[in-house]
């Protein structure tokens, strides 16, 4: 029974060895937000990914900056934060605002039935458009689809 007991000990050692080692790295991928949010986020990252398959490389989508603008803005807000993030280099905080905006742009009310059908306003598209391409590494053309939407 003694030899059992060590063995355990042993195993809940080396296992808490390891959480502490990545509870220490686990600093490195805290952040605040640009709104002050803060918190442990894991996996953190400031760049834009998993948007399509050519920049996903984990199964786990990556918590992104939050933009500056309130939970309840609207869509022009977070337009302009996506556009303001471009322009700084902070492809995360733009992937998370324009993914804000889209949820914003499909905020309707539809019959049960029609659920399912694709929302036909064509800003929800042209926000697609300007993520594909961010996910493809252009910020120069997502930059240009975000500005035709401001027009």
């Amino acid at each position: 029974m003694r030899p059992l007991q060590l063995a355990t000990f042993a195993l809940l050692g080396i296992g808490s060895a390891a959480y502490l080692a990545h509870a220490q790295s686990v600093d490195s991928t805290t952040a605040t937000g640009a709104s002050g949010n803060s918190g442990m986020h894991e996996p953190f990252s400031k760049r834009a990914s998993n948007i399509e398959a050519s920049d996903t490389r984990s199964n786990i989508a990556p918590a992104l900056p939050t933009p500056p603008v309130g939970d309840s803005a609207p869509v022009r807000d977070y337009l302009r934060a996506a556009h303001d993030a471009l322009v700084a280099g902070r492809t995360g905080e733009a992937q998370e605002s324009l993914e804000m905006a889209e949820t914003r742009a499909l905020d309707r009310s539809v019959d049960p039935e029609t659920a399912n059908t694709a929302d036909p306003n064509p800003r929800v598209t042209q926000i697609q458009n300007a993520l594909q391409v961010l996910g493809q590494g252009d910020r120069g053309q997502a930059l240009q689809i975000i500005d035709a939407m401001a027009d």
